[in-house]
């Protein structure tokens, strides 16, 4: 049986590919808070080394800094479905998922860890709650997100403001519950099926304002692709059994 050393209740996960420029900044910035956070860090097969520097901060931070490479982009949903399931197997009590890019604030953070401690099972930092907002994107970005959400709200009846947003603080009794080999989408759907689903479930969300600043470092991930599979994808979602 594995026994994890505790460092930390809290841990944190963060898909990576192509993060050279971004991940030794993000993983100082993240292990200088209070509470204290552990981090694991999902690799896709990054080709600019960014799985190098990892291991090469790895002895710094013993029994902080996690590392599971995989061979390829295997997709951000199962990069978090992975994540999630060694959280759950090693007991840790408030899991979290954030971009590596900086566009999530890191000290945001404590404020998603706080909503979960004062009641919510799930919080979510949220650009389109009263306080939230947006920095550095065009126009046209900020409406097609903007409305992304209302069209989700519209179709999903759900009350939550920033359905996209992928900065979370989940219970682990909410991942343990989640069918999670269920969970079908990999890109921006992946982040409206988790919240749809914990919703169905019967678990609270609470959306926590945050600024959202666009990446300065590194390349975007978005594509028409994954836009596509979000506006499909959200029908299905109406009309299947959770």
């Amino acid at each position: 049986m594995y026994i994890r050393k505790i460092v930390s209740k809290n841990l944190v996960i963060i898909p990576t590919y192509n993060e050279k420029e971004n991940i030794k900044k993000m993983i100082e910035k993240v292990f200088s808070l209070q509470p204290a956070f552990e981090l694991l860090i999902i690799d896709d097969g990054s080709p600019d080394g960014t799985a190098d520097i990892i291991k090469s901060l790895q002895p710094t931070y013993p029994n902080q800094l996690h590392l599971i490479q995989r061979k390829g982009k295997m997709g951000l949903g199962t990069a978090y479905i992975t994540g999630f399931k060694w959280a759950i197997e090693k007991k840790y009590d408030y899991i979290f998922e954030m971009d590596c890019d900086f566009s999530h604030n890191p000290d945001d953070l404590p404020r998603l860890l706080q909503a979960c401690e004062n009641g919510a099972d799930v919080s979510v930092g949220s650009r389109y709650c009263k306080g939230g907002k947006v920095k550095n994107w065009p126009v046209g970005r900020i409406l097609m997100s903007y409305f992304a959400s209302v069209y989700v709200r519209a179709v999903l009846w759900i009350g939550v403001s920033d359905t996209t947003a992928g900065f979370k603080c989940y219970k682990r009794h909410v991942l343990e519950k989640i069918n999670l080999d269920a969970i079908k989408f990999m890109g921006y759907a992946f982040q409206i099926e988790m919240k749809y689903t914990a919703l169905k479930k019967g678990f609270t969300i609470k959306e926590v304002p945050i600024t959202f600043i666009d990446r300065i470092e590194g390349v975007s991930k978005m594509s028409g692709k994954i836009f596509k599979e979000a506006f499909l994808g959200v029908l299905e979602m109406r009309f299947r059994k959770i």
